[in-house]
């Protein structure tokens, strides 16, 4: 009996449940025929929360206890270079003008939330929490952590930023007839972070490659100018 509180208690459970729960996000995705409103991230988001219900875990405790995953954000948001160094020549032919076009659509996605949000008087930690809901988890958890916020508020954020940015980015494609891989891949990148690189790589190894720079470089860009544009506005 020991032993089994011991399990229930430790990081044995939550790591399973987590497991579990993407395993069957992406069985559900497939049964579902991969639809771009709901990825299999967000059905694995939505069982964890409800094993989570469940079995009366509390969130504090879970994150606690799945900590060590959440380091292996990084090495895998790092192994994106293999993409790019495979699609090399073509991401140098067009290094002018995905480097014009990156701060102001960066910028753009930091700010129409943010500035939303502070039209309805939402209050300093919304708008903090809410700022970098466009780049990947692992930087966004650093910038969150400069500029303060609640990061359970900036996860939920950086999933319905990702989700809306596939079905957008996907439905404007098809309206206005755009098929080039770059342009979609990248623009998914830029917009929805890990979530639109995922469906980029479903469009090809180039839109995936496109998309892993446009996420890496939104990334940085937000991560160097967006706590020293948050002291500077003063929130």
């Amino acid at each position: 009996m020991s032993h089994w509180h011991a399990v229930l208690d430790g990081p044995i459970l939550a790591i399973a449940l987590t497991l579990a729960a993407y395993l069957g996000g992406v069985r559900l995705f497939e049964r579902l025929g991969r639809p771009n409103w709901c990825p299999a991230v967000l059905i694995g988001a939505l069982l964890t929360a409800a094993g989570l219900w469940l079995l009366g875990i509390p969130y504090a405790d879970y994150r606690h206890d799945v900590a060590w995953l959440t380091l292996l954000l990084g090495p895998v948001t790092v192994a994106l270079a293999v993409p790019l160094y495979q699609q090399r020549r073509h991401i140098l032919a067009l290094w002018k003008p995905i480097l014009g076009c990156l701060p102001l659509a960066a910028a753009l996605a930091a700010c129409y939330a943010v500035a939303i949000a502070w039209l309805l008087g939402a209050p300093p930690a919304v708008l903090a929490s809410l700022a970098p809901k466009s780049v990947t988890a692992p930087l966004a958890i650093g910038i969150q952590e400069q500029i303060g916020g609640s990061l359970s508020l900036m996860l939920g954020g950086l999933l319905i930023t990702g989700v809306v940015s596939t079905l957008c980015v996907t439905w404007l494609a098809r309206l206005l007839d755009i098929r080039d891989p770059r342009l979609i891949g990248f623009t998914l990148g830029v917009n929805g972070h890990a979530i639109g690189t995922v469906r980029a790589f479903e469009l090809g190894p180039t839109a995936g490659a496109f998309a892993s720079l446009g996420m890496s470089l939104t990334g940085v860009f937000t991560a160097l100018f967006l706590p020293l544009a948050w002291r500077l506005t003063g929130f």
